[in-house]
């Protein structure tokens, strides 16, 4: 029978946080107002961490500037920071653990709060096809169309995980109820909603609130990038 595999992304599977350095990438290439977006951007991770984002907030900034320009120059830019950024951030550690549960014949998915836009393509370098994200609004809903700015369905984040998983497995016509097995691998206490429906949570290169909380639960802790 199927088992399932989900990985959270930044600070789990990379050693590093996708979101924020993709807003660094927009400041240092002069797309956004450096000194402004570079503060804001250092707010919000903050807030992050410290389990206290306002979730749509968030996204009204992140999402902001890709309304701004067309898709094809987003995605010489985005081709830029694979390069420059994310390239080099794809750890061999990192790599192994996916392609473990792969060979074990597992679905894999990454599940992340970064929205699909940033996420995909550092996704498939990791060789994973399903991908769970916050979803970008386009115009006309049109998947090719350029963004508004604004949020597909519901936020991918906290509880909001959750949902969008549920609706995901519902299209592979599965219930995370009766899989024999199921990982969740995730770095942040704002994952505990998730790390608690699964069969079996990992703590992965966890912060310190979701270290103790592990401790507590006597969940396993991986340190993938120690």
């Amino acid at each position: 029978m199927t088992q399932l595999a989900l990985f959270d992304l930044d600070h789990t599977l990379l050693p590093c946080d996708s979101d924020y350095e993709w807003g660094q990438f927009l400041a240092r290439i002069g797309v956004v107002d450096s000194e402004y977006y570079a503060r804001q951007n250092e707010r919000f991770y903050q807030d992050y961490k410290e389990g206290k984002l306002d979730i749509h907030e968030f996204l009204r900034f992140a999402l902001k500037p890709l309304s701004e320009h067309s898709r094809e120059q987003l995605k010489e830019w985005h081709d830029a920071f694979m390069d420059e950024v994310i390239n080099g951030q794809l750890r061999e550690q990192a790599l192994d653990l996916v392609k473990r549960h792969q060979d074990a014949g597992d679905l894999c998915c990454v599940i992340t709060a970064t929205n699909s836009f940033v996420t995909r393509p550092i996704v498939e370098s990791f060789g994973i096809e399903h991908l769970i994200a916050t979803e970008p609004a386009t115009q006309e809903n049109n998947p090719l169309a350029n963004y508004t700015g604004e949020v597909q369905g519901i936020p991918n984040f906290r509880e909001g995980k959750i949902q969008n998983l549920q609706a995901w497995l519902a299209k592979q016509k599965l219930n995370l109820d009766t899989l024999p097995r199921s990982y969740f691998y995730s770095d942040s206490m704002n994952d505990l909603p998730l790390l608690e429906q699964v069969s079996h949570p990992v703590a992965t290169n966890p912060d310190d609130r979701l270290r103790n909380e592990a401790r507590l639960r006597n969940w396993p802790i991986l340190e993938l990038f120690a």
